[in-house]
């Protein structure tokens, strides 16, 4: 990811006060933009990057997407996390036909949950979703239950995920990568709205990345942000209760990048607080390392 993610801006945007706005309302315009385009070559596509709104969650509660809004189809890496009974519980991303990445502290259980892709209405029985079993549960060896440092983990499915055009996996940011402050980003998941349901349809919206020395003098002393954390958001939406383990994804020239993992934010999912995510690229060597060392003993 590279500095062509950050808008130029017109001049009326940098007064402080409508400087957010702006952002948010330009790259609705450039995507707008870009599904008419999508539109002219493609007829009867719909462009799924649609981003009017915001998402994120927090640690050890099930969250969900507060003042975000229906997504219009599915993302394709979007998974939900469920009970055996069928109750979501977390989200989680698919990043290779065999791996899902979410958040440790949503303690899956391989033998117990399971794992749903291709789902973007909850209530719909003519969805073509796959319901897979998990093998194996590998939780971040120094993931911290207190501070939620390193919160991170990866599920090996007990069969590999069929490809479709509604099950597809994620691109990774590569360890080297630095989201700039104010790159607006989406986050999904079916946690708790603003209105305290867990809504059928999947939800997203867009934030903005804060910057983590922003992100630290809002959290003060009462918790860490360390270099395993993302902050993104405070700008009228936040992810909830039932988000956690899901995907913060940025676009660069056209591609997604999943830059963060729901972590933690403010037990009432305060729409101008930052929510923090565990930080993708800090962690990638490890996802790296585990998966391949995984695929080696088998």
């Amino acid at each position: 990811m590279t500095n062509a993610n950050i808008l130029t801006l017109p001049l009326y945007c940098m007064h402080r006060n409508t400087f957010m706005n702006c952002k948010i309302h330009q790259m609705q315009d450039r995507i707008k933009s870009r599904r008419e385009t999508q539109q002219k070559h493609q007829k009867g596509t719909r462009l799924q990057h649609v981003l009017d709104h915001q998402l994120f969650c927090f640690g050890g509660l099930r969250c969900r997407i507060v003042n975000g809004g229906n997504s219009f189809s599915a993302w394709p890496w979007q998974v939900s996390i469920q009970r055996s009974e069928g109750v979501h519980f977390c989200g989680g991303t698919l990043i290779n036909k065999n791996w899902i990445l979410t958040a440790a502290h949503c303690s899956v259980q391989a033998g117990y949950h399971q794992v749903v892709l291709g789902e973007h209405d909850r209530g719909s029985n003519d969805e073509a979703v796959q319901i897979k079993k998990i093998a194996k549960v590998i939780v971040h060896p120094r993931f911290n239950k207190k501070n939620f440092n390193n919160d991170v983990a990866l599920l090996r499915l007990s069969s590999p995920a069929q490809i479709t055009s509604r099950v597809s996996p994620v691109n990774l940011v590569s360890s080297s990568t630095n989201i700039p402050s104010g790159t607006l980003c989406v986050t999904t998941g079916w946690g708790r709205t603003a209105t305290g349901q867990g809504p059928r349809i999947l939800q997203e919206t867009t934030l903005p990345i804060v910057s983590t020395a922003e992100c630290k003098q809002y959290w003060g002393l009462t918790r860490s942000i360390t270099d395993s954390m993302i902050c993104a958001g405070g700008s009228g939406s936040s992810s909830c209760q039932g988000d956690s383990g899901g995907p913060l994804v940025c676009d660069s020239k056209g591609v997604w990048y999943q830059v963060g993992i729901v972590s933690w934010g403010t037990k009432e999912c305060l729409v101008n607080a930052p929510g923090v995510y565990s930080r993708v690229s800090f962690l990638r060597q490890w996802i790296d390392d585990t998966v391949s060392s995984v695929y080696t003993l088998h």
